[in-house]
């Protein structure tokens, strides 16, 4: 009994203990001061997606500068598009007169080479019977040409008969028609006749370039058979090579031929290519309700190729268009952007700290002055002047302002993440 007892008795302390214990722990903690990480005045803000916050400081020490989008009196354009080409007489296709094995290449791709130029040589055993067969009327024509001189003294002397006169002559005319064609064979292969008249018999023929230009692929390797009508290479002579645009009928009626084109090659947008009309089409190209527009270009460079695709615009007068200076513009994934200072981003921010301030909250700091910067996609024009026209695809105030210049930095800081904090 008395074991029993003292369980009893220690078991009612212990729960007295608990329940004293935790009545101490709920009171104290309603008095005890909370534990807290924020600083005193300061609050996160939201975020707000593509714009750069700059304070003035920085914007000093980029050189960031401020200005407004003008109004110039910058050329009106017809924008186009269309490829590089060349004139049929400065593009040529390599081929052979008769089928022949190539015994030799002189040339590599991409190569300049001057007309008259070997490029392949090419045997060919038809070609002796060719020869011979010079040789075989050259020979003959010998005795034709004798015969006619008798006959034409006999007749002189009013010896001979007309008949046999008429029959000297026809096979002399005959003979000599014969051998000049054969002449003209063998120079059409490159064979000098002369030589074959002494005796010269050649089985191989030089392949020779029939204009300036620089070789373009070739498809013939040394030892196949060359066919007639086949190309083995192509020769491009690009000093003349010319832009064709397709203007459609609406801007048809401003096209005139002398006036100036600005050419933008797609793939590199930083050159500026110079070029004038000299040619306008009058039928429509395959039914598009466009018409094609020749315009040669001043200055050709070397990296001018054929095929390249190309914008062209087409000055046809003056007006008075919105412009900024070229270096407020800037080119990412192929598109054209302007930075402007963004008003209702700063509004929110000066609006948000008032808000901290009415509240008691403390700054221990003075305030730094800031830009808000965000970029719009914009449309580009014609150039002059450092100037270039734009369109900005949204809707900006009258009174917006721009980066005039320093726009590439906030090109590369907005490439990163983006951030808007306080």
């Amino acid at each position: 009994m008395k074991v029993i007892s003292y369980i009893k008795k220690g078991f009612t302390g212990t729960v007295v203990a608990v329940v004293f214990v935790a009545l101490l722990s709920a009171c104290g903690g309603n008095n005890a001061p909370k534990e807290s990480t924020e600083e005193p005045g300061h609050e996160e803000h939201g975020g707000h997606e593509g714009v750069i916050e700059l304070s003035q400081e920085q914007l000093d020490a980029v050189g960031i500068l401020l200005g407004s989008i003008e109004q110039k009196n910058l050329t009106a354009v017809v924008k186009s598009s269309g490829q590089l080409a060349v004139p049929p007489q400065n593009a040529a296709q390599i081929n052979v007169l008769s089928g022949g094995i190539v015994r030799k290449i002189n040339v590599i791709e991409g190569q300049k080479v001057s007309k008259g130029q070997v490029l392949v040589t090419v045997e060919n055993q038809e070609l002796v019977q060719l020869q011979q067969e010079y040789l075989t009327a050259k020979g003959g024509f010998s005795f034709v040409d004798a015969e006619y001189n008798r006959q034409m003294q006999l007749k002189a002397a009013n010896a001979g008969t007309g008949k046999a006169h008429q029959l000297a002559e026809a096979n002399y005319n005959a003979e000599r028609s014969k051998i000049k064609a054969l002449e003209r064979q063998l120079q059409q292969y490159g064979i000098s006749a002369s030589r074959v008249a002494a005796g010269n018999i050649v089985t191989q023929v030089p392949v020779t370039a029939p204009i300036n230009g620089t070789i373009g692929k070739i498809t013939a390797e040394t030892g196949s058979y060359a066919q007639p009508g086949v190309s083995i290479m192509d020769i491009v002579d690009n000093s003349k090579i010319h832009a064709d645009l397709i203007v459609f009928e609406k801007d048809l009626s401003k096209i005139k031929i002398g006036q100036k084109v600005d050419f933008q090659l797609t793939n590199q947008k930083n050159e500026q290519i110079e070029g004038e009309i000299y040619g306008i089409n009058k039928s429509f190209e395959n039914d598009s309700k466009g018409v094609v527009v020749h315009a040669v270009i001043k200055k050709p460079g070397a990296n001018l190729i054929p095929g390249m695709y190309v914008t062209g615009l087409i000055g046809i007068g003056t007006s008075v268009s919105s412009a900024v200076p070229i270096d407020a513009v800037v080119r990412a994934e192929g598109k054209e952007f302007i930075f402007v200072v963004d008003e209702t981003t700063e509004a929110e921010h000066n609006k948000e700290h008032q808000d901290e301030n009415k509240e008691g909250a403390v700054n221990d700091h003075k305030e730094e002055k800031s830009v808000h910067f965000k970029k719009v996609e914009v449309k580009t024009g014609v150039s002059e002047l450092g100037y270039i026209q734009i369109t900005p695809l949204e809707k900006l105030p009258a009174d917006v302002k721009l980066v005039t210049k320093g726009a590439f930095y906030l090109q590369s800081k907005s490439s990163g993440p983006a951030e808007h904090s306080h």
